[in-house]
């Protein structure tokens, strides 16, 4: 079975990054391809040209953001799996083999392999673990062994190439543009395959393992407040797609039993635990509006069509 990794970048702030993201990969077996896609920058392109000669280097073809980007290099890969890696993330040894395992089992169409923070400096009492996917890493509630989940996470993955090039890839629609935290287009990608298949299997298997830089302005309890109220709108986004109940199966046990309990729990800690409790339900509320938010959004949308439709028509 044939493997491409997938880099995409964009920025030159990330290059020291960048450099040490495709150092991890070119020392990953199984033996593969890597592909480094670039979003609109030309700068950061003719760069990586010149430096990585023996890798795959193309501009994105599509529109901005992170989801051309990787449908580009799905359009170039010749990997029956593709596996993906954030340009800001550290792949640990075996975590390319790790992923490629599990697709000689046919039912399996991705995979998905755990991340852990690389902070800027001491772990921030905004963050604690249950909502470390805020920085994209690894939470508290994630399964501890090898299980079926719904969804893997973007920095760390693999998907069979032609199932997801079926569906169409990865929706732009959805996807990062930049430094905006709205996503979960993988997350997308994922529902949409077992929807078209229940018997595929989504699996998690957590000692394939990246570390995930954190950038100093993602440790804060506005970046918190950020990220979850786009969070929402992006769960929002993709309920349009896959359906309400889909969107947000994951969710609910996580907003009902593992979100209540790390309250409680920092709420025993007493002052030391204000922060991170504070912080939780900051998350909770506000995830919660951006959803509600997304969702009139599409109402209003949907009137307006109707009524321009109606126009049209008389």
């Amino acid at each position: 079975m044939s493997v491409s990794v997938v880099i995409c970048a964009y920025t030159l702030d990330r290059w020291d990054q960048l450099v040490l993201a495709m150092a991890s990969v070119a020392h990953q077996g199984p033996e593969h391809e890597t592909i480094l896609i670039v979003d609109h920058n030309d700068e950061l392109l003719e760069r990586a040209v010149e430096r990585w000669p023996e890798a795959i280097v193309l501009a994105n073809a599509g529109r901005r953001g992170l989801s051309a980007g990787r449908n580009t290099a799905l359009d170039v890969a010749t990997g029956d799996v593709v596996a993906f890696l954030d340009d800001d993330a550290v792949a640990e040894p075996g975590w390319l083999e790790t992923l490629a395992a599990p697709f000689w089992d046919p039912a399996v169409v991705a995979v998905g392999g755990s991340a852990v923070p690389i902070w800027p400096g001491d772990a921030p009492a905004a963050l604690p673990d249950e909502l470390l996917w805020i920085v994209g890493c690894s939470y508290r509630g994630l399964p501890l062994e090898p299980l079926p989940v719904r969804n893997v996470m973007g920095c760390s993955m693999a998907f069979r190439r032609e199932p997801l090039r079926a569906i169409g890839g990865f929706n732009p629609e959805t996807g990062r543009v930049g430094k905006l935290p709205i996503g979960c287009e993988e997350t997308e990608a994922c529902i949409l395959l077992r929807q078209q298949d229940p018997s595929r299997v989504i699996l998690y298997m957590p000692t394939a393992t990246v570390r995930h830089h954190v950038s100093p302005d993602r440790v804060t309890m506005g970046y918190v407040a950020r990220r979850s109220w786009c969070e929402g709108l992006s769960k929002a986004g993709i309920a349009r797609t896959v359906g309400r109940q889909d969107a947000l199966s994951a969710e609910s046990a996580y907003a009902t039993r593992v979100l209540p309990a790390a309250v409680w729990r920092e709420m025993r800690r007493g002052r030391h635990g204000i922060v991170p409790a504070t912080a939780i339900v900051i998350s909770l509320a506000l995830a919660g509006a951006g959803y509600l938010r997304g969702m009139f959004a599409t109402v209003q949308s949907g009137a307006a069509r109707g009524a321009m439709s109606a126009r049209v028509t008389t």
